[in-house]
This record gives structure tokens, C-alpha cells and sequence, in this order.
């Protein structure tokens, strides 16, 4: 997406909702426009661009060379340059095209690598109020699905569909819950199951709820990707599913990929770390969804 075509989207979003703003509000709304237009205006310091990184690094899970040059106004080539050298420092993993997180690209996290774990953690606490014993689930990949399979509790009968190798490993050590992976090619940046064996495995399914890891979440735009494989991988699991939740850190609402996998409307339940009636969540709170 273009930086321009980015500002003017996120800027319209937050103008249009100032007029929704008690007064109390117009502070964090102003703050983010202005915010948005110090990027457009001024050259980011070499180590203002690698904090940015890190932070979108942190968000996303994973980034795009070309996305961050266009949002930063900088060459392909200086965002290659920093990501190496971020790389070299040991705060990301270099792939492809991009980065991803270390706590993302880890078979078993410890704990301290992954962005915004306490977050994560409340979310996961709010998800398991959702799950019954007996149930069948879905876990696609993610770090904040990965902690829901971590709390899951040991007693909880359960049967979890996953494409997700680092949560098919972390359930394996629960003996109440079978675990069956949805084969396919695996992605060794996102370490999931893609292509036509995994949707073809999916689309033979109907499980109760699926947890469907976000990226990012708009009010208007709906759920986004950069992925186009792993766009095609959720809208399958969407379509086997009876109810879909989407579990993300709020850090994330407002934000845009290039792809789109389906609306907010599409969701049943949206689950952040925030109180139900947290002024960012306002946007939400007229789209027929559930927030917790």
C-alpha cells in the first residue's frame, strides 16, 4: 500500500470518529493524526527507523521491506541495510523480503521474546471463557493463539484442528486434547500449513469456534493481510467454522495490509486486552459484534 493511500485512510477513519469523541477523547484522537503527520513530515533518525521496525516487527509478527520503506518515505535498499543490521544485533530474524519476530520464528518461546506477552496473556485469559469441554476449536498460527494452547487447561476434553506447527507442539503435552494438524507446504516464516492440501482439508471441516490469529483489524476495512497464501488459508477457515473470533492486542485495530481476508462483519467475537467499553473500541460497537 502506498504511504500516501495509508495516511489518507487512517487519517479519514480518525476524523470521521472525532464526531462520535466526547470531549475526553478528542486528545487521543488529535494525538494520533498528528502523530501520523510528523512521519509525513520529517526524516527518521537512523535509530528512530530501526525503533520502528522493531515496533511494527512486534505488532505484525512479521513485515515487508517494501511496506516499511513506503510508510517511512526511505529506499528498499536503507530498510534492507537497518533489517540487517537488526538482524545482526539479534532483536529480529531476517527472512525473505523481510523480518520476523524472534518470538514468532520460535518453536518454543520462553516468554521474554514475545511482543507484548502481557497483553497477550489477558486476551488468551478472556478466550478460554468461550471454550467448552468436548468442543472442536481451531487454532491458526500466531503468538496470541499460541498462548491460548498454552492455558489451555490440562482436565479440558478437547479436539483442536491446528495448521500451526509451534501450537501443534505446544498441546502435544496435553493428554485430554487431541491434536490434529492440517498438512500441507509449510511457510518457514509463519511456520503454517498453506496451499491446496491444507484448504482442501479445511473446507471438510465445521468445528465450533476458530480462533483466527489477526494481523490487522479495521472498522471499515475489515481484516487484513500481506500474505496472500495465508489470506487464502483463513478465509477457509473461516468458512469451517461456526463461530469466528478474532483475538488481538489493540496496538493492532486501525491498521491495514494489503490483502483483504473478510469483514469485520464476518466476526463474531472480537477479543483485546481492553475493557469492553474502552473509547477504542468505539468504532466496533455499532457492527453487530461481540467485544470482549
Amino acid at each position: 500500500m502506498q504511504k500516501t493511500a495509508f495516511i489518507a485512510i487512517k487519517c479519514n477513519y480518525l476524523i470521521n470518529n472525532i464526531k462520535s469523541c466526547k470531549y475526553l477523547q478528542y486528545f487521543a484522537v488529535i494525538s494520533d493524526v498528528f502523530r501520523i503527520y510528523l512521519t509525513l513530515a520529517q526524516p527518521m533518525l537512523k535509530e528512530e527507523r530501526h525503533q520502528f521496525i522493531l515496533n511494527e516487527v512486534g505488532i505484525h509478527n512479521r513485515i515487508l521491506l517494501t511496506d516499511i520503506a513506503d510508510q517511512l518515505n526511505v529506499s528498499v535498499d536503507t530498510i534492507r541495510r537497518d533489517i540487517k543490521e537488526l538482524h545482526s544485533a539479534k532483536q529480529l530474524k531476517k527472512v525473505h523480503g523481510g523480518a520476523v519476530s524472534l518470538g514468532f520464528n520460535n518453536y518454543n518461546p520462553t516468554g521474554k521474546k514475545i511482543y507484548s506477552l502481557e497483553n497477550k496473556s489477558q486476551i488468551a485469559e478472556k478466550a478460554l471463557g468461550l471454550i467448552k469441554d468436548g468442543q472442536v476449536i481451531l487454532l491458526s498460527g500466531g503468538t496470541t493463539n499460541l498462548e491460548i494452547a498454552r492455558k489451555l487447561p490440562p482436565k479440558m476434553r478437547l479436539t483442536c484442528f491446528t495448521p500451526s506447527l509451534p501450537i501443534a507442539v505446544q498441546l502435544l503435552g496435553k493428554d485430554n486434547i487431541e491434536v490434529i494438524f492440517i498438512g500441507g507446504r509449510l511457510s518457514k516464516d509463519s511456520q503454517i500449513t498453506v496451499g491446496g492440501s491444507a484448504i482442501n482439508m479445511l473446507s471438510e471441516i465445521k468445528v465450533d469456534i476458530c480462533f483466527l490469529g489477526t494481523n490487522s483489524i479495521h472498522p471499515i476495512e475489515g481484516l487484513t493481510e500481506f500474505d496472500w497464501e495465508i489470506v487464502q488459508m483463513k478465509k477457509a477457515m473461516i468458512h469451517s467454522s461456526r463461530k469466528v473470533v478474532s483475538p488481538c492486542i489493540s496496538e493492532k485495530i486501525g491498521s491495514l495490509q494489503r490483502y483483504k481476508i473478510c469483514g469485520v462483519e464476518e466476526v463474531d467475537v472480537m477479543i483485546t486486552e481492553l475493557e469492553p467499553w474502552d473509547v477504542k473500541l468505539d468504532a466496533f460497537k455499532d457492527l453487530n459484534i461481540q467485544i470482549l
